[in-house]
Parts: C-alpha cells; structure tokens; sequence
C-alpha cells in the first residue's frame, strides 16, 4: 500500500503521485502519528503550484496536506504533553496525506473522544482559520457579517461559530451551495454579475465587516460596494489590500484546536465534512477541491 501522496515538482496535478518514505524519527517536542485522516485544502494544490517555493526547502518529494487526525505512536525528547496511544489532531510538520507524519507538540491537540478522527482532521486549518478571523474582527452581537465564499470549509466554519455569537452573517457562494449556507443560519447570495445588488438587499441595515474566503473577482465584486467596510482575508492580500484589507492573523497553537473542537463536541460547529476518499484516491480528492466546486469539506481516510 502506499505511504504517501506527494509533489515531485512544481507544477500542475501531472507532478503529483505516490511514494514510499522512509518513517522519520520524532525530534524534540515531536510526536508522530499514525494518521487516521487527512483534511484536503486549496493551499495543497496552491502549494503544488509554486506560489511558497520555501515548501520545498528540504526538497522533493513533498507531502501533501496541512492538517490530520491520527494516534501518537512515538515522542521525541522533551515532550511532555502526548504519550504513545493518544488520539490526537493538528498540523503535521511533514505532511497529512500519510499513513505516518511528524507534528510539533506545540501544534497538537487531544481528540476528545466524542469526536471521530474524520471530524477532528477537519479542524486544523478550516475551523482554526475561521476562528482566528473572527477573533480578529471581534465583531459585537447584532453585527452584519458578509463570507465570501461561504460554502468551502473556512465558510462552512465561519458561518456557524458567527452565528452562534449573535452575528447576521450573508454568505456569498455559487446557487448550487445554497442549501448548505441556509443551513448554517446564514442568508445565501448568488456570487456572480450583479452580487453587490444582492448584497445590499440581503444587508440593507448595512454591513459591519467582509470575511473574504474566495479572493480574485469574487472579492473584488463585494469589496468595491461596500467601501470603508472592515475587511480581512484568508488568502487574497493583493485583492484586499486595494480595499484596506489584511490577511488573517494565524494564531496557531494548540489552545485554539482545542477550542475549535471544544465547540465541534458542544454542537456549536460542524466540521462540515461532505467528501470522503481513501488514501489510494488522493488525486481525485485534490481534484475535487483543486476544481473550486466542493462543497463542505473533504477528507482522506487512512485506514490502520
């Protein structure tokens, strides 16, 4: 079986393919895991593409994926926290499409057991991502959210955890993801020609801050109708900033997992997964979301 879905270059989905690695080692304040699954991102394939040439600093092949749920089978040094046999979930260090990867201590959290490793491997970078971005906005109740790009996996996380803290929040996705957005508590608008006007109608008390999970013309559609509007981004800073826009200040750590999935257990939040694979059909969950049309969020399996 193999070990592992990579990168052998930079470069389109012809680069991608399977290896066997070696099982590394964990160092100081390393676990490694045996990985149950893998949540699929846009930032796998943005990564395949070049667009952050220091991925492959240590270089090819590289593996992909940012997130995984998985069990501690080894602890480095100076590890104190996680133990052989835990059930853990966060950022891998070397990768999530694996039967095994290295995490930093400092990136890893316990699983709580209501929660499954499919649920847990949606977390680290969706939900996480999510609710940085509102902790950045600090958006009071009775505030107007607009998400753009509401059905991926950050959106999908936004529009819940917004919700449950009292905020009106208009989710901008395609028609076809209408349903899904409704069914977080958010009032749906069609992107496309004409999205500003339906915006406005959707908001006509007006809107407090924009949430841009989408980039490109999308953005640039919503942001230039609702000027001076406070507006952050997770992953668009040329976009946005022509509009006063900032990225998403990533805090990253193991205290903000253990929130996300505190409120994954406590029901505030679905981890919204609509898509699974195993680890033999990586390429056509990369495709899936590489195609900008999955909707929820999409998750690799690995079996024991």
């Amino acid at each position: 079986m193999p070990e592992a879905y990579v990168f052998t270059a930079f470069g389109g989905p012809e680069v991608e393919g399977y290896a066997d690695l070696p099982v590394a080692e964990p160092g100081p304040g390393q676990v490694r895991i045996a990985v149950r699954a893998a949540g699929v991102n846009p930032v796998d394939w943005k990564l395949r593409s070049g667009m952050m040439p220091a991925v492959a600093d240590g270089g090819f092949p590289v593996v992909f994926g940012n997130e995984v749920a998985g069990v501690v089978e080894a602890v480095g040094p100076d590890t104190e926290d996680f133990a052989v046999g835990d059930e853990v979930f966060g950022n891998p260090l070397t990768g999530g499409y694996a039967r095994r990867t290295l995490l930093s201590a400092a990136l890893t959290a316990h699983k709580p057991p209501e929660l499954s490793f499919t649920d847990a491997a949606a977390l680290p970078v969706a939900a996480a991502t999510a609710y940085d971005a509102l902790r950045q906005l600090a958006l009071p109740r009775g505030s107007t959210l607009v998400l753009v790009g509401a059905g991926g996996g950050v959106g999908v996380a936004a529009a819940q955890i917004a919700a449950h803290e009292g905020i009106r929040v208009v989710g901008v996705a395609s028609a076809g993801k209408r349903e899904l957005v409704e069914s977080f508590g958010a009032v749906h608008v069609a992107h496309g020609d004409g999205v500003a006007d339906r915006v406005a109608a959707a908001a006509p008390d007006g809107v407090d801050a924009v949430l841009d999970l989408a980039g490109g013309a999308g953005l640039e559609a919503v942001a230039s109708a609702l000027p001076g509007v406070r507006l952050v981004t997770a992953g668009d800073p040329v976009t946005a900033g022509r509009f006063g826009g900032v990225m998403v200040e990533r805090v990253r750590g193991a205290d903000a997992l253990a929130e996300v999935a505190r409120l994954a257990v406590a029901g505030v939040l679905s981890p919204g997964v609509t898509a699974v694979f195993g680890l033999d059909e990586a390429g056509r969950a990369q495709r899936s979301v590489e195609s900008g049309h999955a909707i929820g969020k999409t998750v690799i399996e690995v079996t024991a």
